[in-house]
């Protein structure tokens, strides 16, 4: 996605590092800019386009967006032959009994360790501010209302937590145990009975779907406001499936 949230594609007609989607391609695909001073990094270079401009590339693949993707996170342009999403991988080490899953839509998804599909919550606020409130230290109102209509019962049922030992580590700082009030949603004190003990990452509770029933299913993907970035879940996604000269969905 770039900073819009719109998707990124790459176009088979073209080779290592060079752009050359002109004229009447430009009508259905923008170049994604870089700046000027920029040099690139490691997979990420810059190329220039025959506008005259940078242009970001991916392991050589000059990279679009589709002018007719009508929303964010759309893969409209995957339907055009030619054309492909271009797929990054985040660095992160998940804990040791999850598991990964090939996703219906394409790509890869973290899951537990029965296969369903790990979701994170997020939420901003109808302050002006905007501020967070994704954090079990933060008020639950806005998550209850999404899962639950208000009933932590209810919610936990559609978006139970994913339980951790309580002396289960991972490899990775990201991911860390949390004690949970089941029934508030928010951190649990020390020593607070009924406490969930539960997997976090970077500090906010992980969850799986009721609706999801197969290994890559994402039924409760973009469940919330706004496609689920406002106030809502997302399906944690780990996705690599680019190849130099081709692309697989």
């Amino acid at each position: 996605m770039n900073a819009e949230d719109y998707s990124v594609y790459a176009w088979d007609g073209e080779g290592a590092n060079v752009a050359n989607c002109e004229g009447e391609c430009l009508n259905d695909w923008t170049p994604v800019l870089a700046p000027a001073v920029t040099a690139g990094s490691g997979e990420w270079t810059v190329v220039k386009h025959p506008l005259g401009i940078n242009q970001w590339a991916f392991r050589g693949k000059p990279l679009y967006t589709y002018n007719r993707d009508t929303r964010s996170r759309s893969f409209a342009g995957a339907d055009v032959p030619g054309w492909n999403n271009v797929y990054t991988q985040r660095a992160i080490t998940p804990p040791a009994d999850f598991t990964v899953h090939d996703a219906h839509f394409g790509g890869q998804v973290l899951a537990d360790a029965k296969g369903k599909t790990i979701y994170l919550y997020s939420c901003r606020d109808d302050s002006a501010a905007q501020l967070a409130c994704d954090h079990p230290d933060t008020s639950q109102e806005y998550r209850l209302a999404i899962c639950g209509s208000g009933d932590p019962e209810l919610c936990r049922k559609t978006f139970p937590y994913v339980l951790a030992k309580p002396d289960a580590k991972s490899a990775s700082p990201l991911w860390s145990v949390m004690a949970i009030n089941p029934n508030t949603g928010r951190r649990a004190d020390p020593g607070e009975k009924d406490t969930l003990h539960v997997w976090a990452y970077r500090d906010r509770p992980v969850y799986t779907y009721a609706g999801d029933l197969e290994p890559g299913d994402t039924h409760g993907d973009a469940f919330g406001e706004f496609y689920g970035r406002r106030n809502g879940y997302n399906a944690f996604v780990l996705r690599d499936i680019f190849r130099n000269n081709a692309f697989r969905r």
